[in-house]
């Protein structure tokens, strides 16, 4: 354990608003508290991670597809300009760190020997970015709101602990007593958690003078208009200026006041005199669920809202204050008393409280299972919303590494879930004692997750091994069943399973009318083991009753004693998708619809079992009534998902889908698909996007037969092909890369395809993109009769029914004109619009202004008998969204001018996606 208590900053700024820059003269003088001896010494320069479109911040939002940093403007982005770094009025010689621009390393002219001090004297300039990138910035009020805004040294505990900002506001830094100098324009409010040492005006400035003894945080707000408040009582003052709903001053301080109360009833004192709490730091750590809801909706009182937003952004930033672990490495600690104290609070203060707030008790609402729980439930959820989906990461890995779910939620859940987890199973207060002496001996020192094991292992007899072995290093689920039980004598012998190889224990629990009659914990399990308990009593046998276990599957928990298999799960009809409860076999219905130009309008009813959370087994049951062509309609699909956890091969997807429906005027058909679809990905990181699949299936196509052969000109109308299809994607907003190989044999065609595309974001904003498509037959028997197999230059016949057309057998109208880049890929309608022996084509385009690009088409098409064709278009195409909304405008073609001909606007092709589940993918792919 290392203390540190001499290091010292002391830095003047003057503050110059019209060009947004601060200058600085600073001076560190920082201990060496190893024994180690330093030659060089390291300095973050965080301010520095906004100066290029390349450095790890940059990357970092580039990953989660936020284009507001790429596309800024040059004054919008920030940097450092270091002038020098002196010792003794000695030049030092100083670098960026290789892949670190944020990173400075010094060389000291002289070694530092163990418990010697360094002191440097600093001179540069910051250039403060926008706030739209982090929230933290100028702001369109030209307000100053600050954090990282200049040079700290880095931790030295045996090694140099130093990284590049990746707005996760994780900065690892030592304590140290600050003594800052602020300048800037007097019509300007300053806002700080540090002390005012002095106040005074000179030539239209103030000068403030802040100190801070032992202090982290030096957030600093420059504003023209401060809305701030301080309320405090004899423990300290928490200045705020977080949202307050609607409430008088008189609720707003009484809140304050229990919020400090609960704070030093539970840590003790605080060692600062103010605690700091900001909108943007809750906006940056909401209360997930909360937030989400638009005012005139939420179900929870002002006074509730305010109250939970304060105390978990108090909770936050007390913990970052006071407990100093390395936040990049090893977060999960701090994280993890924040939700179990955030959790404590509300039991403490609001146990009535439902998830769903006032909302449980409307008529209709309250019929969902979600409604009836706790306020607490919602964070066992989210953790296994992720945890169901096999994206969950382990607590112990780096936060640079999780995914902005789990960085942002899932992982803090787990963590605050896992105390909450120990303590249930401990007993006797162990985990609160814990808790309380690691608060109590590591206040404002450098410390660790790993003393806080140690001082957990002391405090109890109990093995906890399988929690900081297997819950917190790794990604081991919890999930066990009752496979049985057999009454002997007044005893039960009960057989329970564990379904996943670990360690963890497991609650079970003897229930008579709702009523817990007995409990036990049960560790150790292997794979299955036998439990007496007595019998008396006891009517229902349960696993995690109370849900204190972050268990991954509740549905085989618990047995009836009653004697029916009907009483272990009954069925249950729900109106909507609900959050599942274990206790039924639930059956959700809702109302139902589609629309395609040959069925019309089509309402129905959806039966299926998919809940708010992902499942293994899924079903979905669609009849729909088509108004237009007066048929009873729809589809059905059934799969099963086997998940494989820490290997690049993470799922195999055992599928069938049926569909009914019409593909034409009074004509139908009937579609069978069994398929098997495997996916690939990094299994050791997740934030990668690259994955791959490989999909199997068997396609059966029955038509109605059309006797005026106008939309069904093939001999045969039915058909089956079996297709093997292998994709490998790397999406990524600044190279997109995507592309597939496909295998097809019928009995009348076998052809081959590949498909390749490239998009490209520069560093001066320009798009390109290239596709390549190529394909060829391998026989093709049904070339004399019909195009209808063969590759199509602008508008696939879509043999397969893949594709979500509006109007699929259109050949005029608006509907024709709907596009998808499929197979050519073209946009203008040239002749030949097919090849029956092969095709090869290469579609371009680049950004020209914003959304208006210019794009151009080559190709080659070959049908049997006739030479190839050379093919060309090109135009303009207006990406509002891509791959969702875009419009192409032809310009010239194998055709000439099209822009010049009549008709002009029938040749304007259109992509729009109405599917919520694609358009819900734009949402996903910032989070996972």
């Amino acid at each position: 354990m290392v203390t540190f208590g001499q290091n010292k900053t002391d830095l003047k700024a003057t503050f110059d608003v019209a060009t947004k820059q601060i200058k600085i003269s600073q001076t560190i003088q920082y201990k060496n508290t190893t024994q180690d001896t330093l030659h060089a010494i390291y300095l973050n320069d965080w301010p520095n991670s906004f100066s290029t479109k390349s450095t790890p911040l940059a990357k970092r939002f580039t990953e989660e597809y936020k284009t507001n940093f790429h596309f800024a403007k040059s004054e919008d982005r920030g940097f450092t300009a270091v002038t020098s770094i002196t010792q003794n009025n000695d030049e030092l010689e100083f670098s960026r760190v290789k892949n670190h621009p944020d990173v400075i390393k010094v060389k000291l002219p002289k070694p530092l020997q163990g418990s010697e001090t360094y002191t440097i004297n600093l001179q540069y300039i910051v250039q403060v970015p926008n706030d739209n990138f982090t929230r933290y910035g100028w702001t369109s009020n030209n307000d100053f709101n600050l954090r990282y805004w200049y040079i700290t040294p880095a931790v030295y505990n045996g090694t140099w602990n130093y990284y590049s900002n990746k707005d996760l506001d994780d900065l690892f830094i030592p304590v140290a007593d600050l003594n800052l100098e602020i300048e800037f324009p007097s019509y300007y409010s300053l806002i700080s958690e540090l002390s005012v040492a002095d106040t005074k005006v000179k030539d239209g400035n103030t000068i403030v003078t802040l100190q801070g003894k032992n202090s982290i945080n030096s957030k600093l707000f420059l504003k023209t208009k401060s809305d701030f408040n301080s309320t405090g009582n004899e423990s300290f003052s928490i200045v705020t200026n977080i949202n307050e709903e609607n409430l008088n001053e008189i609720e707003r301080i009484i809140i304050t006041d229990k919020i400090i109360t609960f704070i030093t009833d539970n840590f003790g004192e605080y060692p600062h005199e103010k605690l700091l709490l900001t909108e943007i730091d809750y906006r940056k750590n909401p209360i997930y669920g909360l937030n989400q809801l638009p005012n005139f909706i939420r179900p929870f009182p002002n006074h509730f809202q305010y109250e939970l937003k304060l105390i978990k952004t108090a909770l936050n930033n007390y913990f970052e204050n006071i407990l100093l672990v390395n936040p990049r490495d090893d977060y999960w600690l701090n994280d993890g008393l924040q939700v179990y104290y955030l959790m404590k609070y509300v039991d403490e203060h609001y146990p009535n409280m439902k998830l769903f707030g006032t909302l449980s008790n409307i008529w209709g609402i309250r019929a969902f299972h979600a409604t009836q729980l706790q306020f607490n439930n919602q964070y066992t959820f989210l953790y296994m919303h992720m945890a169901r989906s096999n994206l969950d990461q382990p607590l112990a890995m780096p936060k640079d590494s999780l995914l902005k779910f789990n960085s942002n939620i899932a992982n803090k859940y787990k963590a605050g879930l896992g105390l909450k987890y120990l303590e249930d199973y401990l007993d006797d207060n162990v985990v609160q004692e814990s808790i309380d002496g690691f608060i109590s001996l590591n206040k404002l020192k450098q410390t660790s997750t790993e003393d806080f094991e140690t001082l957990l292992r002391c405090n109890t007899t109990k093995d906890v091994d399988w929690f900081f072995n297997d819950y917190i290093q790794t990604r081991k689920k919890i999930d066990y069943k009752i496979k049985g039980y057999d009454v002997v004598g007044d005893s039960l012998e009960v057989t329970i399973k564990n379904k996943r190889k670990n360690n963890m224990p497991i609650s079970l629990f003897g229930i008579q009318n709702d009523s817990i009659v007995y409990k036990t914990w049960i560790n150790n399990i292997t794979e299955t083991e036998k439990v007496n308990i007595p019998k008396a009593g006891i009517d229902k046998l349960v696993l995690n009753y109370d849900m204190r276990v972050p268990e991954f599957n509740l549905r085989d928990d618990w047995k009836s004693l009653k004697g029916f298999i009907f009483n272990n799960k009954p069925l249950q009809f729900r109106l909507f998708k609900d959050i599942e409860d274990p206790y039924y076999n639930q059956v959700f219905f809702m109302p139902d619809f589609t629309y395609n130009y040959y069925d019309g309008f089509a309402p129905g009813i959806r039966l299926y079992n998919k809940t708010a959370l992902p499942k293994e087994f899924l079903y979905s049951l669609r009849p729909r009534y088509a108004i237009k062509s007066k048929q009873l309609i729809g589809n059905v699909s059934l799969s099963y998902t086997h998940q494989f956890e820490n290997k690049n091969l993470y799922y195999i997807k055992y599928g069938f889908s049926g569909e009914y429906s019409n593909y034409a005027p009074n004509l139908s058909y009937t579609s069978y698909t069994p398929y098997v679809n495997i996916g690939f990905r990094n299994s050791d990181d997740f934030r990668d996007n690259k994955k791959q699949s490989l999909t199997l299936r068997y396609i059966s196509i029955s038509r109605e037969d059309d006797p005026s052969n106008i939309y069904n000109k093939e001999t045969q109308p039915d058909y089956d092909v079996f297709n093997i299809r292998y994709g490998n994607t790397d999406p990524n907003l600044k190279n997109h890369i995507t592309g597939f190989a496909d295998f097809q044999l019928a009995k009348n065609f076998g052809k081959i395809a590949v498909n390749f595309e490239y998009r490209k974001l520069t560093e001066n904003n320009r798009n390109y993109n290239l596709r390549l498509f190529a394909g060829t037959f391998l026989y093709n028997n049904t070339y004399e009769t019909s195009d209808y197999f063969s590759f199509a230059l602008d508008r696939p016949t879509d043999y397969l029914f893949d594709y979500n057309y509006l109007g699929r057998s259109e050949e005029s109208g608006v509907l024709s004109q709907e596009l998808v880049i499929a197979e050519g890929g073209f946009k203008s309608k040239l002749d030949p619009a097919f090849a029956n022996q092969w095709m090869t084509t290469l579609n371009g385009g680049t950004t020209i202004w914003k959304y208006i690009e210019l794009y151009g088409d080559l190709g080659l098409v070959k049908n049997h008998g006739q030479s190839a064709k050379f093919v060309y278009d090109t135009g303009f195409r207006l990406n509002l969204i891509a791959d969702y909304f875009e419009l192409y405008f032809p310009v010239y073609s194998n055709l000439g001018w099209e822009i010049s001909q009549p008709q002009y606007a029938e040749k304007i092709r259109f992509i729009v996606t109405l599917s919520p589940k694609t358009l819900l993918g734009l949402f996903k792919r910032r989070w996972y």
